[in-house]
């Protein structure tokens, strides 16, 4: 079957049922794939073809004696590297870590395995995860499969990578300021930030409101099947939710559904181009039945910059910062410096005033969603970043902005500040650089299905990777 690298999760999964198709066959054309690209995208950390392979065809007997199957037997699935797995390495993209291996594994894993999913490569991150470029002294730059002068976004780079290159069928990812919504953006791809609790975090940062681990996939129905393998309360985590939540099978239409649209979204700065994609977009939701309103967020990207750095200096980058100061001859200039940022954040204001601030920030947007079913935005606002740039010492122009701090650019941390809104990251189209651009779908807390079902129309009306010219040429 050509292109055979390309084929949905759900197609797969039908196929597999039905005998027309073995899990082997695809993981070949998977692996074949990735021998054939990652020289030029490198994606991959490590790979386990070969054990992968086996478990393909172990895959492939049980469907042949009609067994009972997990909901993603025999699928590839690429792991993202941050994702600890009982005896695999587990170095978080750092010369710090080198050599370290996973003493247990992590829920997301676990519910891969007990589903039946395959493990064939692990995905490329920026060290410990802490920017929105991935890149590393120990795995090198990983590059756009649609443009590669440009980078994937970040941390889950690697993740966004493999799924736009066709060299896996789904893939994890973790958000803790944009890192899923962000490359799934630059890659064109679809990636879920679950709402806080929905699918179980290893401790300590299950804690952290800001910190999910989800799915990402090329299709709105992938991520679903994805979500709904790895959702639900686990003993480990004391805020996984109950009762486990199941998202559908099937989408509605959005006939009179209410969309607001926001863009600009306060006054973070967009490029021409991300702006006229995200109309484009909100004028595809009104041709599908739903009712599309601009409204106006008074946020400031600098405000929510400088919260997100008190939230990080508290918890996720004050081990970074320590990190830093502990090894400063083998820590990267981005790691080292979004740890000075942060830890410098927390020392001029409390994590207590961060999070009044941070109900402030909210407050707007809850008042809106009270009268909306969802919100879209941008979910970047810059064209890309370039491929193997730290932006440590610089800054970069978005729309005719210089902003200090490249993060500026990414209009994701909002939403791990509201970390109880569901938000579905979808494309949007294309710039002139041959970058993806792609937009949030934002719901009302808990509310997953509702994304899911905008999104669903979304991409019945202008469906993204579904034919060969719609997949990048590499």
């Amino acid at each position: 079957m050509d292109g055979l690298h390309y084929l949905s999760a759900t197609d797969a999964m039908r196929m597999f049922r039905a005998k027309e198709l073995s899990p082997v066959d695809l993981m070949e054309a998977v692996i074949a794939r990735a021998e054939t690209v990652e020289p030029v995208v490198n994606a991959f950390t490590y790979t386990h073809f070969d054990e992968a392979l086996a478990q393909a065809q172990a895959a492939a007997d049980r469907y042949a004696r009609g067994d009972e199957v997990g909901a993603l037997e025999g699928l590839p699935v690429a792991m993202k590297d941050e994702v600890p797995i009982e005896g695999l390495p587990w170095e978080n993209g750092s010369l710090i870590a080198r050599g370290e291996v996973a003493d247990h594994t992590a829920p997301i894993a676990e519910r891969v395995g007990a589903a039946g999913g395959i493990v064939h490569a692990r995905t490329t991150t920026p060290e410990f995860s802490c920017a929105a470029f991935t890149h590393t002294p120990l795995w090198g730059v990983t590059r756009n499969p649609w443009s590669p002068a440009w980078g994937v976004g970040g941390s889950s780079g690697g993740s966004g990578a493999a799924l736009a290159a066709g060299t896996a069928t789904l893939a994890s990812g973790s958000d803790i300021g944009g890192s899923i919504r962000i490359p799934a953006s630059f890659c064109g791809v679809v990636g879920f930030k679950p709402p806080y609790g929905r699918v179980p975090v290893d401790p300590p940062y299950n804690l952290d409101h800001y910190c999910h681990d989800g799915p990402m996939a090329r299709t709105v129905a992938d991520c679903a099947l994805f979500e709904n393998a790895i959702a639900g309360p686990h003993p480990r985590d004391a805020a996984s939710l109950r009762p486990r939540y199941e998202l559908p099978e099937r989408f509605g239409d959005i006939q009179g559904m209410r969309i607001a649209l926001a863009s600009p979204l306060g006054d973070f700065p967009m490029d021409p181009e991300v702006e006229a994609n995200t109309s484009a977009a909100a004028d595809a939701f009104a041709e599908a039945g739903a009712v599309v309103e601009p409204v106006s967020l008074p946020w400031s990207h600098e405000e929510i910059v400088d919260v997100t750095l008190i939230h990080f200096g508290a918890l996720f980058g004050a081990a970074i910062g320590e990190a830093a100061l502990a090894h400063p001859e083998l820590i990267t200039p981005y790691a080292a410096d979004i740890g000075r940022r942060s830890l410098e954040a927390i020392a001029r204001a409390s994590f207590q005033d961060g999070l009044e601030r941070e109900a402030a920030i909210y407050a707007p947007l809850g008042e809106i969603l009270e009268r909306f079913d969802a919100l879209i935005c941008p979910s970047v606002g810059t064209r890309g970043f370039l491929a193997g740039d730290d932006y440590a010492d610089h800054g970069i122009e978005v729309g005719g902005v210089l902003l200090e701090r490249y993060l500026a650019a990414c209009l994701t941390p909002p939403f791990n500040i509201a970390s109880r809104c569901p938000v579905l990251a979808v494309p949007s189209g294309f710039a002139s650089n041959g970058v993806p651009t792609g937009i949030q779908i934002v719901g009302r807390s808990y509310d997953d299905t509702a994304v899911f079902r905008a999104a669903a129309a979304l991409e019945r009306i202008r469906p993204w990777m579904d034919a060969p010219e719609r997949r990048p040429s590499i």
